[in-house]
C-alpha cells in the first residue's frame, strides 16, 4: 500500500506541485487543504500516514496543527516552509514535528524528509505503546498485590497460597488476574472454606 499523505499549503501552485511530485514518488495524496483548520479536519478524518504542512496557513498555523496532530498521535508531520529561522525550528520541534523542509525544495529534499519523519513517528508510537504496556503491567501487579494482602489478612492465607488462589481462579475461570483481583478486593470473591 502506498504511503497516504495530506498536504496543507495555502499557495495553490505549490500544493499542485507537491501533489504531482508525491504521486510520481508513489505516495497517495488523500487530502489537500489551503487552511490549517481544514488540514486538521482532513488529518482527523482521513488518518494519513504523514501530513505535509506549511507553517504560515490561514485559520490555524502549521505548528499549531502539528501540535494537535502530535498530541493525538495521528500521523507523522513534516513541515514544508519558506521559513528557516532557528526559533521557528525550535518551536516546530517542541510541537513534535518529525521533519522540516525549506522551500524552494527539490525532490531529493522532500522524499528523505518524509521517510525519516515516518520512521521517527513509528519509533515514537512504539515507545508510547511500550510505556503504556509497562504502566498497565505495573497497575495489574499492584492490584494483585493488594488482593494477595486482603487474602492474607482476611482469610489467613500465606502469600504463596494467596497468589496461587488468584492464579488458579484466573486460569479456571479464563479471566485475567486483574479481574480476579478486582473481585477479591470488592469482596465478591473469597476462597472456599
Amino acid at each position: 500500500m502506498p504511503t497516504r499523505v495530506v498536504v496543507a499549503e495555502d499557495e495553490t501552485i505549490i500544493r499542485m506541485d507537491l501533489r504531482e511530485l508525491l504521486a510520481e514518488e508513489g505516495y497517495e495524496v488523500v487530502g489537500e487543504a489551503g487552511r490549517g483548520d481544514r488540514a486538521l479536519e482532513l488529518i482527523q478524518s482521513e488518518k494519513p500516514d504523514v501530513a505535509l504542512l506549511d507553517i504560515k496557513l490561514p485559520g490555524m498555523d502549521g505548528i499549531s496543527v502539528a501540535r494537535r496532530v502530535n498530541a493525538e498521535r495521528l500521523c507523522a508531520v513534516v513541515l514544508v516552509t519558506a521559513f528557516s529561522q532557528r526559533e521557528l525550528i525550535e518551536e516546530a520541534t517542541d510541537a513534535g514535528v518529525h521533519g522540516y523542509v525549506v522551500k524552494p525544495f527539490e525532490r531529493h529534499d522532500l522524499v528523505p524528509a518524509i521517510e525519516v519523519g515516518l520512521a521517527r513517528f513509528a519509533a515514537e508510537k512504539l515507545l508510547a505503546e511500550q510505556v503504556a504496556n509497562a504502566e498497565e503491567r505495573l497497575e495489574v501487579r499492584k492490584m494483585v498485590d493488594r488482593a494477595k494482602g486482603r487474602l492474607m489478612d482476611v482469610n489467613g492465607l500465606s502469600e504463596q497460597d494467596a497468589f496461587g488462589f488468584i492464579q488458579r481462579t484466573a486460569m479456571t475461570s479464563r479471566r485475567q488476574m486483574r479481574n480476579v483481583a478486582e473481585d477479591i478486593l470488592s469482596g465478591v470473591l473469597t476462597p472456599p472454606g
